[in-house]
């Protein structure tokens, strides 16, 4: 294990009511057990509530990524399960990545698992052989706005590049910008080829020395594990229900318990809420709608407000 690490000292996260709180980061690790443990980072979450991130060994020497309470080292939660083979030092490299998305308020951790100890890394188990029409990285999915994306080595702050999600607007000349995997899942609106390219390059890098995957292969992992997923699927199905059968987003949301009342006592749906959470319209503060959803969001719309199983309404 690593016994330092280099991201910037400080990061800095804002609470949903703007209150700037510090993400601290230490410097040294610290060996817990028998060196079993091995805290990265500590940082200050948007309730106040300090926090760690600490690697910790787990099936056939792999290692697993974990942030949880520093105080009650409860709460855990599985930021990445690296390789027995990659370089300790991808450790430190994911959780500065974490960090960065923590800052952003951009990051989605499912629970810690006794099963992730007693398995290996969750990548392994999807990855498929390379595709015998070649490289995946040559593919370059197309956003419907003309950019496209591209995976390409990008310099990092190790001493070997790191194989990252890259979007390149028109003109290609123009010099592109390193997104993650679930950036460029969202723009598409779709996990396909996203994930395909992505899985095939982690299996064609297995082993690779000199080219870092630690990032990627976390992304990966957290997109696949979210409970927040595409909304694209229950947006179309939405409208067409509406279009054939002459619904209104007020009846749908008010199926959902989502009821205004005027101030003469009328009640209506929400119809705000039901689209925002559909994608036409954009949260507060924000420019353009989310291609995102909550499972538990989705499943009470597509049940109560479609009268549809959920996953007639997810995006494969």
């Amino acid at each position: 294990m690593p016994t330092t690490i280099s991201p910037s000292p400080t990061v800095t996260a804002r609470s949903s009511g703007g209150e700037a709180r510090s993400i601290r980061i230490r410097s040294r690790a610290v060996r817990r057990g028998h060196g079993e443990r091995v805290a990265l980072a500590r940082y200050v979450n948007a309730h106040g509530r300090a926090r760690e991130v600490v690697t910790q060994v787990g099936f056939e020497e792999s290692v697993l990524v974990v942030d949880r309470d520093a105080a009650s080292l409860g709460d855990r939660r599985l930021v990445a399960h690296l390789c027995a083979d990659e370089p300790r030092a991808n450790a430190a490299l994911v959780c500065a990545s974490y960090l960065d998305q923590v800052r952003r308020g951009d990051y989605r951790c499912r629970s810690l698992t006794p099963a992730d100890f007693l398995s290996p890394p969750l990548g392994d188990e999807h990855d498929e052989r390379p595709s015998a029409a070649g490289s995946p990285c040559d593919a370059e999915p197309v956003h419907g706005a003309g950019g496209s994306y591209r995976l390409e080595p990008v310099r990092s702050h190790m001493c070997i590049p790191e194989l990252r999600w890259r979007r390149h607007a028109p003109p290609r000349s123009a010099v592109g910008r390193t997104v993650s995997v679930r950036e460029a899942v969202g723009a598409l609106e779709s996990y396909e080829p996203i994930r395909t390219i992505t899985t095939e390059a982690l299996a064609q890098a297995r082993g690779e020395r000199e080219l870092s995957t630690a990032v990627l292969r976390a992304e990966l992992t957290r997109v696949r594990l979210s409970p927040i997923v595409l909304n694209r699927r229950l947006r179309e199905v939405t409208l067409a229900r509406i279009q054939r059968e002459g619904l209104s987003l007020s009846e749908i949301a008010t199926r959902c318990g989502r009821v205004k009342r005027d101030v003469g006592g009328n009640e209506s749906g929400e119809t705000s809420w039901l689209a925002r959470r559909l994608g036409l319209l954009p949260e507060g503060g924000k420019q353009a709608p989310t291609p995102w959803i909550h499972t538990d969001v989705l499943a009470l719309i597509a049940r109560r407000g479609l009268g549809l199983s959920p996953r007639e309404v997810e995006v494969e």
